[in-house]
Order: C-alpha cells, then sequence, then structure tokens
C-alpha cells in the first residue's frame, strides 16, 4: 500500500500525562479534531489501558513520577502493540526524547507547542499507523513495510526502494498528495544499513524560516525572541541514522543555502553559535511539487536540487496502477471491519467497476476515505455503485454553484474573498485550507494574520 500522510485522518488517542492541566488541554486540542480521546493519569494505568482496548495512537509525557514514558515505550515495543507514540518533552530530557525514537516513538514535540503543531504531527504519526497496518507491517520475515500491490508499476516500486536503500545515498522521493512518498522514504531506511538508528523527521511546511532553521540545526539559548533554552536540532539528532525532510520545497531560500552546505560539507552551527557541528546523517526527502517548474521560477535552488535528487523516486499516482484498486479496496475493508467489529464488507461488481473507472484525484488517501465511510453508512452486507457514486469527486455528485464574484474587485480583494470562503468550506482547519488552495500552511498562517485573524491557542508549559 501507498498512502501519503495525512493531516486530517481520525482515530482513537490515549493521553498519558500527570498533569491534569496539561493532559485535559491535549485532550481538548485532539478531540477537536475529530480524534476519540481517553486520557490516564499514569504510565502504569495507560498500560493497562492498552491491554484492554486498541489504540491508534498514544500521546505521553516522559518525565512522570512511578513508571515512566520511556518505560511506557519500551512496554509497547516489547509487547509488539503496534501503537504509534508521540512523546512529550522539555528540553532538558531532548535525550530521553531521542532514546524513545530508536524503542519505536513515532516523533516528539516539545514543550510549550500550540495546538496546529500537535494537530500537525498526531495526524502524520496516525497516517504512518495505518499505513503500516496489517500486511503491510508483517508482510515480510524481517519486519520492514511492505507496499499493498501486484501491479507492475508496484514490482517497479519495490525493487527500486530495495536497490537504492543499501546505498546511503540522498532521495528524493516525488509523488501527487497521497500517493505515499514519506511511506516510501520510511521503507527506504527500514531496508538500509541504519535501520537500527533513529530516523527522525521534519514536515517542512508547518513552520516560519525562523523555527524551521532551529528545528534543523538547534539554536542556543538567547538566540533570538522566545529562545529561553538551548535547542538540540533534526540533524544532530539524527547522526549516525538518518533524517526525512517532507515537502522540502517548502524551505525558504535562504535555508535551502544552509541545508546545500549540510548536505556538501555534513556540518552546520546551531543558530546563535559559532561552533560547527559535525554529522553523519543520510537525507530523504519528499515533495509533491514540479521540481524544475520551482527552479524556473526562482523559488528553489537548481544546486540544492541536484544534491538531494542522488537517487530520485516517483511515486506513481493510483490511476497509473488500476490493477492495485480492488486489492486496496479489500484492504481498507477488512480494517473497517475490525474496527467496527464486524466481519468486513463485500464490493458488489459494479461498485468494484465504478472504482477501478474513477480517476482518484486524492489518490490511495481517497479511496481510504471512501471504502471507510461507505462501511460506516452500508446498511447492508455488499456495497454497491449506487452508494459509492454520490461520494466520487467525478462520479455523479451534483456540482456546487459558481460563486457569484462581483467586478471590480482588486486582486487582492479577491485573493482575501477566496481564502475566507475556502477557510470556511472546511471549518477553519487551516492544513486542509492550505492543501485546496495548493499553498503552504505558513503563506495562509501569514494572510490571516494580516487579515487580523487571532493565532491559534498556545499550551501554556506545563508538567
Amino acid at each position: 500500500m501507498i498512502q501519503d500522510s495525512s493531516r486530517t485522518i481520525s482515530g482513537r488517542v490515549l493521553v498519558v500525562d500527570d498533569h491534569a492541566a496539561a493532559r485535559e488541554s491535549i485532550a481538548h486540542v485532539l478531540r477537536a479534531a475529530e480524534h476519540e480521546v481517553t486520557c490516564c493519569t499514569s504510565a502504569v494505568e495507560a498500560v493497562k489501558q492498552l491491554d484492554q482496548e486498541e489504540f491508534d495512537l498514544v500521546v505521553t509525557d516522559l518525565q512522570m513520577p512511578g513508571m515512566s514514558g520511556l518505560d511506557l515505550v519500551k512496554h509497547v515495543e516489547q509487547e509488539r502493540l503496534g501503537v504509534q507514540i508521540v512523546v512529550i518533552t522539555a528540553h532538558a530530557s531532548i535525550a530521553t526524547a531521542v532514546e524513545a525514537m530508536r524503542h519505536g516513538a513515532y516523533d516528539y514535540i516539545d514543550k510549550p507547542f500550540d495546538a496546529d503543531r500537535l494537530e500537525q504531527l498526531v495526524g502524520r504519526a496516525m497516517w504512518h499507523g495505518q499505513l503500516l497496518d496489517g500486511p503491510t507491517k508483517l508482510g515480510t520475515a524481517n519486519g520492514d513495510p511492505v507496499m499493498i500491490g501486484s501491479s507492475p508499476a508496484m514490482q517497479v516500486m519495490r525493487k527500486r526502494i530495495g536497490q537504492i536503500a543499501p546505498t546511503g545515498e540522498t532521495v528524493l522521493v516525488t509523488g501527487e498528495s497521497g500517493t505515499g512518498k514519506e511511506l516510501v522514504a520510511r521503507s527506504v531506511h527500514a531496508q538500509s544499513k541504519r535501520a537500527d538508528a533513529a530516523m527522525v523527521s521534519l514536515n517542512c511546511p508547518v513552520l516560519s524560516e525562523q523555527l524551521t532553521e532551529s528545528e534543523l540545526f538547534g539554536h542556543e539559548k538567547g538566540a533570538f525572541t522566545g529562545a529561553d533554552a538551548a535547542r538540540t536540532g533534526r540533524f544532530e539528532l539524527a547522526d549516525g541514522g538518518t533524517i526525512l525532510l517532507d515537502e522540502v520545497t517548502e524551505i525558504a531560500l535562504p535555508l535551502q543555502a544552509k541545508l546545500l552546505r549540510v548536505l556538501q560539507e555534513h556540518c552546520f552551527e546551531r543558530v546563535g553559535s559559532s561552533a560547527t557541528q559535525h554529522v553523519d546523517v543520510r537525507v530523504l526527502a519528499t515533495s509533491n511539487r514540479d521540481l524544475r517548474h520551482q527552479i524556473e521560477r526562482g523559488e528553489f535552488r537548481e544546486d540544492l536540487y541536484y544534491r538531494l535528487a542522488v537517487v530520485p523516486i516517483t511515486v506513481p499516482p493510483l490511476r497509473e496502477r488500476r490493477e492495485d484498486i480492488i486489492e486496496l479496496a479489500n484492504h481498507f475493508l477488512r480494517i473497517a471491519g475490525d474496527r467496527l467489529d464486524r466481519d468486513p464488507l463485500g464490493l458488489a461488481s459494479s461498485a468494484a467497476d465504478l472504482l477501478v473507472a474513477h480517476n482518484w484525484p486524492g489518490n490511495v488517501r481517497e479511496l481510504e476515505n471512501i471504502v471507510k465511510r461507505a462501511s460506516v453508512l452500508c446498511a447492508d452486507d455488499t456495497i454497491d455503485a449506487d452508494q459509492l457514486r454520490p461520494w466520487l469527486l467525478d462520479g455523479g455528485a451534483q456540482p456546487e454553484p459558481k460563486p457569484d464574484l462581483p467586478v471590480g474587485l482588486s486582486l487582492e480583494e479577491m485573493e482575501r474573498k477566496l481564502i475566507e470562503a475556502t477557510l470556511e468550506r472546511f471549518d477553519g482547519h487551516r492544513q486542509k485550507t492550505a492543501d485546496a488552495l495548493g499553498i503552504a500552511p505558513r503563506t495562509l498562517s501569514g494572510k490571516l494574520r494580516a487579515y487580523g485573524y487571532a493565532p491559534r491557542e498556545k499550551f501554556a508549559k506545563a508538567g
């Protein structure tokens, strides 16, 4: 199976924190993002909860009395529970967070953090967990991820990953949204000589230029406003392992020059420091952009492109591997059946024909959402074409009326109206709005600030 990480998928989350205010703040944000949330006050309580129920994700503080968050991560690893974990840490325990990632935690987030960052990270971890669900996680003897699909395109993809993974070269994974670039990158890491080391990822579009630089390279205390303590960057955390730069084309041009230096010389300086750090890191990057077009427009450095694309991989869209559609649909039906605690529904021949004929602009992500919706809403044991057709973008749904746009508005006014209308369409969800508009989330946030929109809720430093 190939699928891109999504910021909108919902699931069951277990929040573990001994500090009541922090625990409830996290739960509030995740419930607002349509996740089903259960809270625990200790890691011991969380272990009991995990024994009784199934969860998609655990969000846990590291510093807790008695059994620590790291102990909880190790328990999940030892018991092979298959649940994704995001750990919450303060600066003093960054090393512990890295240790947690070595024992299977998906990623960490450090205090203080805002609602957007938490929601983004949880969404990515949730998708990663679903991508590794069932046969994708247990399909090989060595436990490496396996991508579902027997089409020629998928056979070529698996062979190419097998050739590239052991080399240690920099890899650029490109493809449309929803095709599974992150899963391909993680498969490369899992089959590489660095598989036992940490894989550290950074979602490039969600942060400002200054924060992205700090996330990549770290900073010293007082390096800029708000830098209350020194921070270890992602390149340092990934030393000896792999770093994944998700949607690397969203990095601002000045920062691209610094990234180029790391690729060339394997060294950098923290923000606010003159001390040079040397690292041994394999770099994997993804992008859903046309990089040639980005270079021509002066939005991406050509020399950086050639440094990243030492070994390129292009992930095919679902419409170019239609042989895999029914196999994927049946896989999602099995997952939905397990979640709903019932036998998976069947696909009528008319439904199967409709799925194969659909163009899938949203790729595997769209297919998974359609199957999940049908599994919940279908009252029969079999799904037919009439039930699916209204949900397919080109499958017979009634077109929405075209908006009545007044003549005489300036381009700036028209842009604002478009952004506000799209934001309202997605109930204020900024990631969905940015995706629909084809812009980076940080670009959207900047425009909304200019329009006078209030920033998202910030977490108090707690716990």
